[in-house]
């Protein structure tokens, strides 16, 4: 069995992502904690008498919070990125369908979904609604965490292939959730849930989300099987990282952000192509007396750690992975390297983790691409790219990235939020 310690902290990540089907619930489950360690909540759209002290800033699905104690105006951050969104199936505009006798839900793939994971699996629904509210227009979120959805998989002796069918995304992805002629109203139906009229439902950003809750697996229950791991499990270690930077601060200023929309290029409103990091960075500068100049200065000296996932080496597929970077579950944090940037790390950003995870006490991994395939990205060369601060991309390694389900070692969830911890604090800057 695991260490009650390392048991602890695997726990509370299941906790977390049981909590938080949609990235409007990630920054909901992180709020409440927030909010509940003193920290206070400011809105974008409002004058701020100060930015020192613990507040945090909530976007749609994205959240950025700092514990800000700078005497200086040019003080530097130390920054620890995620990303709120992950793969899933998504609700259509005009959801309401019915083929062969059947009552439909038209779903959408969002970013790079495994799709053939997500067949003859008991779905819930998450989300947010926009409600009108007299003359103004409110979000309420959403949560059904009822088996109304399912995606069935064709039957073996249907398929021109025995070893499986090509999904087509169009075509084979929408939801059964009932028998009839006619297609039924699932908008009313989540509007209900929602404690809403239906006709004051104006838009909404709704998602499919697998209800087998997280749990520890394997012989010794050493293993975290969850959904959402990508990326979570960077969200929960950076949650905790940054509260432990906040009880015990280093010499720069914490910074924890939380971007929607990663896995699907990031360019929004509220992604890390945003202003959303930038805008808020210098209104702390602002906050602390500071102008342009001092700013750009503090940016000159900050430091990025780009959380996201790794791929940990398959045992059934080592021949997918390059063959000198193995990445083995529970063997630390690992420091994502590309030469074409795909990821942000270069080497001044490499040495600052690596000092890190030696603080810490972690072993740390490096991870390579293999060449002769391509490679994924994160919000890491973007965020270098929109700030100009350094960047480093790093993560905890699973397998089944994008997957309904995915897989990590639940040691290294306490090492991975130890080495953000490390990070958040340099003893100089």
């Amino acid at each position: 069995m695991v260490v009650s310690a390392t048991a602890a902290s695997a726990r509370g990540l299941c906790e977390f992502v049981d909590a938080s089907p949609s990235p409007f619930h990630v920054c909901a489950t992180v709020a409440e904690e927030l909010v509940a360690r003193g920290f206070t909540p400011l809105r974008e759209a409002g004058a701020w008498d100060s930015t020192s002290g613990k507040h945090f800033v909530v976007r749609g699905g994205s959240l950025i919070a700092w514990a800000d104690s700078a005497t200086a105006a040019s003080h530097p951050f130390r920054v620890v990125g995620a990303h709120t969104d992950s793969p899933n199936l998504r609700v259509k505009q005009h959801p309401d369908l019915s083929s062969a006798g059947w009552q439909l839900v038209g779903l959408e793939p969002y970013g790079g979904a495994w799709l053939n994971s997500w067949l003859d699996r008991e779905l819930g629904i998450s989300g947010r609604l926009s409600v009108r509210d007299g003359g103004r227009v409110r979000d309420v979120l959403v949560r059904v965490d009822e088996p109304i959805l399912r995606v069935p998989q064709l039957a073996i002796h249907l398929s021109e292939e025995r070893r499986g069918v090509t999904l087509d995304p169009q075509r084979h992805v929408n939801a059964l959730w009932g028998i009839g002629g006619e297609p039924a109203d699932f908008l009313g139906f989540v509007a209900d849930a929602a404690g809403v009229d239906a006709a004051d439902v104006l838009g909404w950003e709704l998602m499919t989300h697998d209800l087998a809750p997280s749990a520890l697996v394997g012989r010794d229950r050493d293993l975290v099987s969850a959904p959402r791991l990508d990326n979570q499990a960077t969200c929960y270690a950076g949650l905790q990282a940054f509260l432990a930077a906040v009880a015990a601060p280093g010499a720069a200023t914490p910074v924890l952000v939380m971007f929607d929309h990663e896995e699907v290029g990031s360019q929004s409103d509220r992604g890390a192509q945003s202003d959303l990091l930038p805008a808020i960075l210098e209104r702390i500068v602002l906050g602390r007396g500071g102008g342009r100049a001092d700013y750009l200065a503090a940016l000159a000296g900050s430091i990025v750690a780009s959380g996201d996932m790794a791929h940990a080496t398959h045992p059934n597929y080592p021949e997918r992975h390059e063959p000198a970077h193995r990445i083995v579950v529970d063997g630390g944090p690992v420091l994502k390297v590309n030469q074409n940037l795909r990821y942000a790390t270069d080497a001044a950003g490499a040495g600052a983790f690596a000092l890190a995870c030696a603080e810490a006490g972690v072993p740390l991994q490096r991870y390579v691409h293999r060449a002769d395939l391509p490679c994924g990205s994160t919000i890491g060369p973007m965020t270098a790219a929109r700030t100009g601060m350094s960047t480093v991309d790093v993560g905890a390694p699973q397998l089944a990235m994008h997957s309904c389900r995915e897989l990590m070692g639940a040691a290294d969830v306490p090492m991975y939020a130890s080495a953000l911890a490390a990070f958040l604090t340099p003893e100089t800057v």
